[in-house]
């Protein structure tokens, strides 16, 4: 009786560790989106698809959406308790929808940036924040095409996807930490140009604006979100129980092993 009772609150400390963790990833993805429309309505003049300046701040938008938050919330969607007691087909074309959302966000904010530069004679590609961006919006695209072949259609061989599944998870995350990199190399890069006293009457970067503070908070959060996703994606006891119970493994109450 003991041992079941030693059980019941180890697993109930899980649930409870588990989605503690799960709400500070979505406040914090939340503050992300928050922090990127206002710096760039407040502090860069808002939005339009006209080729100006407000042209380019779709570009930060979009990219911090749907690279760091929408893909981050699919990263973990397996991680959720409460997905495990159910048929898992249904989470695999959530977590493919959510990813395709994000990169269709990903193609539109890249888009944004290159119209932006087309339309005022600026080189494309020249530097090494885009070098990352293009390198993970490219390995982003590679891994849903092999994500959707794999797992998704019927014909694939369970032991390809044995096979292919530890590279995609790993890729999965690595993709994740490369998003963060190219979104906070974004940032700085966009304030070292905007913020110059004797260019655009701005305090300059050096003298840390309140545009400065918001753009940096901002850079801080995503990596904070990043943090938080990769905790859930590493700890073990957060993993989907795929073939039954395992000693040590943490199950939700309630389920049945289906």
């Amino acid at each position: 009786m003991c041992t079941v009772c030693l059980c019941s609150t180890h697993r109930m400390r899980g649930i409870v560790a588990f989605y503690l963790t799960y709400l500070l990833c979505l406040i914090l993805g939340i503050i992300c989106v928050a922090l990127v429309v206002h710096w760039n309505y407040s502090y860069r003049g808002g939005f339009a698809w006209d080729g100006s300046a407000k042209h380019f701040n779709w570009h930060p938008v979009f990219m911090v959406t749907g690279m760091v938050v929408l893909y981050g919330n699919a990263a973990i969607l397996y991680r959720i308790p409460l997905t495990w007691g159910h048929n898992k087909l249904p989470w695999k074309l959530l977590h493919a929808g959510l990813l395709l959302l994000s990169f269709i966000l990903s193609v539109i904010g890249l888009c944004a940036v290159f119209n932006y530069h087309n339309a005022n004679n600026i080189s494309n590609l020249y530097s090494l924040h885009s070098w990352v961006g293009i390198c993970t919006t490219a390995l982003f695209t590679a891994q849903w095409v092999m994500g959707f072949s794999t797992f998704l259609l019927p014909c694939t061989p369970m032991s390809a996807r044995a096979f292919i599944k530890p590279t995609h998870v790993w890729m999965g995350g690595i993709i994740l930490v490369l998003s963060i990199v190219s979104c906070i190399s974004g940032i700085n890069e966009k304030l070292f140009f905007a913020l110059k006293e004797n260019t655009n009457g701005t305090l300059p970067y050096s003298a840390l604006p309140p545009e400065a503070i918001t753009a940096n908070s901002l850079g801080v959060i995503i990596v904070a979100f990043g943090l938080v996703v990769l905790k859930i994606l590493s700890n073990q006891i957060w993993q989907r129980p795929e073939t039954g119970y395992e000693e040590g493994v943490y199950q939700p109450l309630g389920y049945d092993g289906s």
